[in-house]
């Protein structure tokens, strides 16, 4: 492989009682139990979130709001990078990678500015895209902007929805982070620390 695609939140920054953290202050401003607002988040975009748990609001209040909370976690939150992510980052050729995340690029780099992560020169992030994740969208538009043809390029994901959206744009992707392997990565890794040395290896080795 000659390019490696990193999504972020879950693969990189461990952000998870971040997440949980902003929506369980997003509900009680709500007046919502904060468990099943988390519970449908997980599994939904924030607008299809607000149409589930709090369809009598107003969807661009409610997402006001969520952004708000979410822009002060980056500023005062605590979380950290995943074990082995910096080494890695650092250890990658410059216009060889990128992260492409359903989050937004100034937070991504607040994050990654607290957490000794380099930043690489592409990043894709839900303003760059009109379809996210599973659509191949996100990770086609990474590739076009390194210059780099799908089948060039590695993807690293944790989720089923990155997965997805890694396998449907023609990449190999191979998950991380997570105790069972997400259906259909083409190689799995319990901790990205574990995947690192492979990342390398296959970023050197020739095509």
């Amino acid at each position: 492989m000659k390019y490696v695609l990193f999504d972020v939140d879950g693969t990189l920054i461990d952000a998870v009682s971040n997440q949980r953290r902003v929506w369980g202050t997003w509900a009680e401003r709500y007046g919502l139990d904060a468990d099943e607002v988390y519970r449908v988040a997980l599994r939904t975009r924030p607008m299809e979130t607000f149409a589930q748990v709090a369809a009598d609001r107003d969807p661009r209040e409610c997402l006001a709001v969520l952004h708000e909370l979410e822009d002060e976690d980056v500023r005062s939150g605590v979380y950290a990078a995943f074990d082995g992510a910096s080494e890695l980052l650092h250890s990658l050729p410059s216009g060889a990678w990128a992260l492409v995340t359903s989050n937004y690029e100034h937070r991504v780099r607040g994050r990654f500015l607290r957490t000794d992560l380099p930043v690489p020169d592409v990043i894709v992030d839900a303003a760059a895209v009109e379809e996210g994740k599973p659509s191949p969208m996100p990770y086609l538009q990474a590739a076009a902007r390194l210059g780099a043809e799908p089948g060039d390029c590695l993807v690293i994901e944790d989720a089923p929805s990155g997965v997805r959206s890694g396998l449907r744009a023609g990449m190999t992707v191979w998950g991380v982070n997570a105790a069972a392997a997400v259906e259909g990565v083409h190689r799995h890794f319990g901790s990205l620390r574990e995947a690192a040395p492979h990342i390398l290896a296959c970023m050197s080795s020739p095509q």
